[in-house]
């Protein structure tokens, strides 16, 4: 049997409203490609294409040029601020940066949330405020050295008819206890590149970018995330079958079957 997922109507009739959480390695990778997104959506006819605010309070190190979208002349600037100022410039759009984490008291009203984080701390604040908000879509972009996941879910509806979030399918990647210890950036480039593969960010890009790109042009999905690992040479994608879940361990809830009323003997 095959299962299909299918945009939102509201989606087709006005602009996307879409927040970026992190704009380092995946985000630095992603954002480029959202902003092309935006002009082919609205190129076909889309009313709005993108509006698109991203979050990220992080500056960029000399560790980082190289590994992600930044240049030597970019130190010491805010990531955010830089590639919102830099797509603005470059491609027309007419983005927002905040310069800040995401906290307790955020509330998101968007349709989509992308977050590009590397701690579970983050992952639970992201969800934090999406349940506190509006809910939509949260298109998740994770990663270790040489592997990671995208995996598109909505965090608001009734479970038997949205799409499981990560923190559905992976309860442990939303576990604050589970973040390393050890945050200390890396002393140099090489160091860094012997923790992490250069082309793991953009190969979980590519697969989130063509996601989005699927969304948008068919309005469905026959999948909902992908599982990328490089060191094997293999990807493979997580279809939007609730057998497919289940082997992650997440069931959809049985329903209820209204009881029968007894029927009442004449006297």
């Amino acid at each position: 049997m095959t299962f299909e997922h299918r945009i939102p109507a509201t989606m087709t009739t006005r602009a996307w409203k879409v927040i970026v959480v992190g704009a380092g390695g995946t985000g630095s990778a992603l954002l480029p490609n959202l902003a092309r997104l935006h002009h082919a959506m609205l190129a076909l006819g889309h009313p709005g294409g993108i509006e698109c605010t991203v979050y990220d309070d992080d500056t960029v190190s000399e560790t980082n040029v190289g590994r992600q979208g930044f240049y030597p002349v970019d130190v010491g600037q805010h990531k955010a601020t830089l590639i919102v100022n830099r797509l603005n410039n470059l491609m027309g759009t007419r983005w927002e940066a905040q310069t800040r984490r995401i906290g307790g008291r955020d509330r998101f009203v968007c349709d989509m949330v992308i977050g590009c984080v590397d701690t579970r701390t983050a992952r639970k604040a992201i969800l934090g405020a999406m349940q506190g908000g509006t809910g939509g879509y949260y298109l998740d972009c994770g990663n270790e050295s040489d592997s990671g996941q995208v995996v598109l879910g909505q965090v608001r509806g009734k479970a038997a008819d949205r799409l499981p979030h990560v923190g559905d399918l992976f309860p442990e990647l939303l576990d604050p206890k589970g973040d390393k210890a050890d945050t200390a950036p890396s002393c140099s480039m090489a160091d860094a590149l012997q923790k992490q593969s250069l082309v793991i960010n953009q190969a979980i890009a590519v697969q989130a970018y063509n996601l989005l790109w699927t969304l948008f042009r068919t309005g469905t999905l026959k999948y909902c995330g992908a599982f990328v690992n490089l060191a094997a040479g293999r990807t493979s994608a997580l279809p939007v079958d609730p057998s497919a879940w289940e082997r992650f361990g997440y069931k959809l809830p049985v329903p209820k079957t209204p009881a029968k009323r007894k029927s009442r003997k004449s006297a």
